[in-house]
């Protein structure tokens, strides 16, 4: 998808930080006087509009879905507000917040930074998933409580190589990942639209298959968008159909999971553990009984954090903004599902 030239220079929302930052690189896309950098404060002062937004991570901050920070909410309302905003890049993978879902129904077109850390989470992913076949939550409790507790002791754990891993969605995040785990030495089944679809040495099966291959499913690894079609992929029903030897990795979103549903599960035994980067709720409440369970690494949704980043995201803006300088099609253009 590209969307039509426009006949002025672009007027394009930056913060201070990222406008300072990727000035060169977008004056050697458009041209020294081939755009003007727009402000929120001046589009709530109605002296100026943007036409396109680079949503950088400093925008969001601290915000999550559920708990936006003011000087987030001030940029969002601008953009709501905005009548000539036609493309909305944001620094993320996911698309889901509300605010992007409504600019989209309105036609705005918005684009992601898919890809950005893809390598970063599935390197965060196969730690965790790693972590929990070895047992180091156990074996860090022990050491924190100064208890020599060899394997021996407490039942050995059974061998990675040969389990199967089951990958709900097939982005960069569930590619990258595929491809440490077959080295490995696991079986994979992989989760997609369409069952016709082909990987090679992998077993493919649609979401309509999805319970069906739960019961020899060793670990769970989601790694797809949330959708209204993911939205409690993983419910009651779903969680029932597991091995209670069977594990979790999620680092897609939240609500893929029917939460309470997969802590009933983990506090009975029906399930053996959970790799979670990501919540119903973020920041994950205080008193959630997952801080505390033994079988479970919770992290802060920081799966995709390095000293990189945020320049990766950036360039996928850029790359963007290429596109449109050339009158192409841009790359990750988010849809309404």
């Amino acid at each position: 998808m590209s969307i039509q030239k426009l006949s002025h220079p672009p007027r394009i929302l930056l913060s201070d930080k990222t406008a300072e930052e990727l000035a060169p690189k977008i004056e050697a896309i458009l041209g020294v006087d081939g755009y003007v950098r727009v402000t929120a404060q001046q589009m709530h002062e109605g002296i100026a509009d943007a036409d396109f937004c680079f949503v950088s991570r400093d925008i969001t901050s601290t915000s999550t879905k559920q708990n936006i920070i003011p000087e987030t909410q001030y940029v969002y309302d601008a953009l709501k507000n905005s009548k000539a905003l036609q493309w909305v890049h944001i620094h993320s993978a996911g698309v889901d917040r509300q605010i992007f879902l409504d600019l989209m129904a309105r036609g705005v077109t918005v684009t992601s930074s898919s890809g950005a850390s893809a390598s970063l989470v599935a390197q965060t992913a196969l730690t965790g998933l790693l972590s929990l076949s070895r047992r180091f939550p156990q074996l860090a409790a022990a050491q924190r409580a100064h208890v020599w507790a060899p394997f021996f002791k407490v039942g050995l754990p059974p061998d990675l190589e040969g389990q199967t891993a089951t990958i709900v969605g097939w982005g960069p995040i569930g590619q990258k990942l595929a491809a440490w785990l077959k080295a490995i030495g696991l079986n994979l089944i992989v989760v997609r639209q369409a069952a016709s679809s082909t990987i090679p040495d992998t077993r493919v099966v649609s979401f309509n298959e999805f319970s069906s291959i739960l019961p020899e499913t060793d670990w769970l690894v989601l790694a797809c968008p949330l959708t209204a079609q993911t939205t409690n992929l993983v419910s009651a029903d779903a969680l029932s159909r597991m091995k209670p030897s069977a594990h979790i990795v999620n680092i897609s979103r939240g609500a893929v999971i029917d939460e309470p549903a997969m802590i009933s599960a983990l506090k009975s035994g029906r399930l053996a553990g959970a790799y979670l980067d990501v919540f119903a709720q973020e920041p994950l409440p205080a008193d959630s009984p997952l801080w505390d369970m033994p079988n479970v690494i919770a992290t802060p949704h920081t799966a995709g954090f390095s000293d990189a980043i945020l320049q990766r995201m950036a360039e996928k803006f850029l790359e963007n903004l290429g596109h449109y300088a050339r009158e192409e099609s841009f790359i990750n253009v988010a849809r309404l599902s």
